[in-house]
C-alpha cells in the first residue's frame, strides 16, 4: 500500500458522499435519484422551506456534510409506491450537500408534515454524513410551533427536558413563505441530540 494513499469511504463517511449522492448541485451532469425538492406546487399541505447549517464546535459552517431527510407528508402518510408519489407530488425523501449554497447552508422545499398513526408529533428524520464520522448520525427535527404535538412525542419524551430545544426548528415568515431554521451543531454547549438508531 502506497504511503501517499488518502482515505476511502470505508475510514470516513465523509466528503465522498455529498458529491456522490448529489452531483447536480455540484455541476456534475449525472443523474441523481434525490434532491432537495421533496414536494410539487401541486402537493397537498403547507408549503415549507426548512433551512440551516451543519456547524463545528467552533461555530464554524462545515462544507463538505450531506444530509438526508424523509418525513410524512400533511396528513401523517409515508408513500410508499411510485403511483401514490405521482399522484400528490410527494416524495417523503430528500437528500442535499453544504458545498454549494452561501454560507454553508442547506435548504430543503417540501410541505409540513403531520402526526403519524402511532401519534408522534410531526417531525423530519434526518441522517448526517461529513468528514471525520466514521458512520453517519441520526437526528431529528421538531417544529416549535406544535407545543401540544411535541408534549405527547414519545421520541422527544425520551429526551432530557433541557436538551430538547437542539430538536427544534424555528418558525419564521420570510417574504410571505413559511421557513424552519433547523442548525446542526455537532460539539459544544449547543450540541444537537442524536439518536443510537
Amino acid at each position: 500500500m502506497s504511503a501517499t494513499a488518502g482515505q476511502t469511504p470505508s475510514q470516513t463517511v465523509g466528503p465522498f458522499f455529498a458529491y456522490a449522492l448529489t452531483p447536480r448541485q455540484y455541476g456534475y451532469e449525472f443523474t441523481e435519484l434525490f434532491g432537495a425538492e421533496l414536494a410539487q406546487p401541486h402537493t397537498p399541505g403547507e408549503p415549507i422551506l426548512i433551512t440551516g447549517r451543519v456547524l463545528d464546535g467552533q461555530g464554524a459552517a462545515i462544507g463538505d456534510a450531506l444530509l438526508e431527510i424523509s418525513h410524512a407528508d400533511s396528513i401523517g402518510h409515508r408513500p410508499t409506491t411510485r403511483a401514490e408519489v405521482q399522484a400528490s407530488g410527494f416524495r417523503g425523501f430528500g437528500r442535499m450537500g453544504t458545498g454549494t449554497l452561501p454560507g454553508h447552508a442547506f435548504a430543503f422545499r417540501t410541505v409540513k408534515p403531520g402526526r403519524t398513526p402511532d401519534g408522534q408529533a410531526p417531525h423530519v428524520d434526518v441522517i448526517l454524513t461529513m468528514r471525520g464520522l466514521l458512520n453517519h448520525l441520526f437526528t431529528r427535527i421538531y417544529f416549535d410551533d406544535e407545543l401540544q404535538a411535541n408534549g405527547a412525542d414519545p421520541v422527544l419524551g425520551s429526551v432530557p427536558l433541557e436538551r430538547r430545544q437542539t430538536l427544534l426548528a424555528r418558525r419564521q415568515v420570510l417574504a410571505g413563505a413559511v421557513v424552519y431554521q433547523f442548525d446542526l451543531h455537532m460539539q459544544g454547549e449547543a450540541e444537537t441530540v442524536f439518536f443510537d438508531v
